[in-house]
């Protein structure tokens, strides 16, 4: 689940391939945070406190996650676009 890879290895057309499947991978993925997102409004409404803070720090982590390795796939494809 968490794979951190090192991108600046990755030849540019993997790099692409990674790009290509993490944007087929956003809406899948806003689907899952908006239920995460539903099960904490309808669980702080209904019955506590603890279940709808670990569902909202679950979906923020992964939010930030798949933003920050986009950030860095395109970070490093435009650092090998401009330098070659």
């Amino acid at each position: 689940m968490f794979d951190n890879k090192d991108y600046s290895k990755m030849t540019l057309e993997e790099l692409l391939s990674e790009e290509k499947k993490m944007k087929s991978q956003k809406i899948p993925t806003a689907v899952f945070i908006g239920l995460l997102i539903g099960i904490a409004i309808y669980s702080a409404t209904h019955q506590g406190f603890i279940l709808p803070v670990i569902l909202f720090i679950i979906a923020f982590l992964i939010g930030s996650r798949n933003s920050k390795t986009m950030k860095n796939i395109q970070a490093e494809i435009n650092r090998r676009n401009t330098v070659g």
